[in-house]
């Protein structure tokens, strides 16, 4: 099965200072873990950068100026944890821009799926805050680019990273065609994802495991809650959101899964994709801060993409 990897090297040019989680040394152990033999096949793409006007209708204009009008050579600080540093705003525009030329490459049809390895990460971000280590929410720039190149209508996002997608919830919620379905360690940052937060017409579905859960908790959530919900949405496209810190090894967070959940969820999803959205799957970057955890992860995920 072909499968795009899109990435490029400005993102290791985030700088987010000595000792942050969301460091380059992320992004390349998932690089290093994508070169062995078994992964040749995959289409190697550079990332573009996101055109400015592309960062709306998922970000406010006002809010978009106010991250153009930081000061590209010195360090500001967005909140404790959320750094823009020089790099910084080229990195973001390039993992949005990933993601815009993902959706390309799965409708143009020459490739059956996509995984985007880039950095800072975007699930954070809502319509009009940078938080969490995150920018431009990726996956909704990619959502809003689908519709807006290629007129697609139901975009569904699914989330599995440890840490709940409150910037994807917050943009997609007022949308009806637009579904966000998350699994999360709950309590647990940034403190949402709760179940009766569903969305203006139930399109939001999140599913909190409470911390020491490990895979057949989550199996659960995902077999029965999000994937008969993702079914249900129909989509037209489907956008993961691919975190691995919900990793047993993970040093944020306290869940127990393991590289095989993944696997098994990745395939799930591809499964369920094959009905609705065929050749119409899209994989993202979230979180995972473990290197070897990360790493091993990944890999596991790219494979299932690739159905091997």
């Amino acid at each position: 099965m072909s499968v795009a990897l899109f990435t490029h090297p400005a993102a290791l040019a985030h700088d987010t200072g000595q000792d942050h989680p969301e460091c380059a040394e992320r992004l390349r152990a998932v690089l290093r873990a994508l070169e062995v033999p078994e992964f040749a096949p995959l289409l190697r793409e550079i990332a573009p950068k996101a055109p400015i006007e592309a960062l709306q209708p998922a970000h406010s204009a006002e809010y978009v100026a106010a991250m153009l009008a930081l000061p590209p050579d010195k360090t500001t600080y967005i909140d404790g944890d959320t750094v823009f540093a020089p790099g910084t705003l080229e990195a973001a525009l390039r993992a949005a821009g990933g993601a815009m030329a993902a959706v390309d490459a799965v409708m143009e049809g020459w490739a059956n799926a996509a995984f985007v390895a880039m950095r800072p990460p975007g699930h954070h971000a809502e319509r009009d805050r940078a938080m969490g280590f995150c920018f431009f929410n990726n996956a909704a720039v990619a959502a809003y680019h689908a519709r807006a190149r290629w007129g697609l209508r139901r975009i569904a996002v699914v989330d599995f990273d440890v840490h709940h997608g409150n910037g994807t919830q917050d943009i997609f919620g007022p949308d009806p065609e637009l579904f966000y379905g998350s699994s999360h360690q709950y309590p647990c940052f940034p403190g949402t994802g709760m179940v009766r937060e569903q969305g203006v017409a139930g399109n939001i579905m999140n599913v909190p495991l409470a911390p020491g859960s490990g895979g057949p908790e989550f199996r659960a959530a995902w077999e029965g809650g999000i994937i008969p919900a993702v079914a249900s949405f129909r989509p037209e496209l489907l956008i993961i959101s691919a975190g691995f810190d919900a990793h047993v090894a993970d040093p944020l967070a306290q869940l127990r899964l393991r590289e095989a959940d993944f696997a098994w969820v990745t395939r799930a999803l591809m499964e369920l994709s094959g009905t609705h959205c065929p050749g119409r799957v899209i994989s993202l970057l979230e979180g995972g801060y473990d290197l070897t955890a990360l790493a091993a992860s990944t890999a596991a995920h790219v494979r299932a993409l690739m159905r091997l």
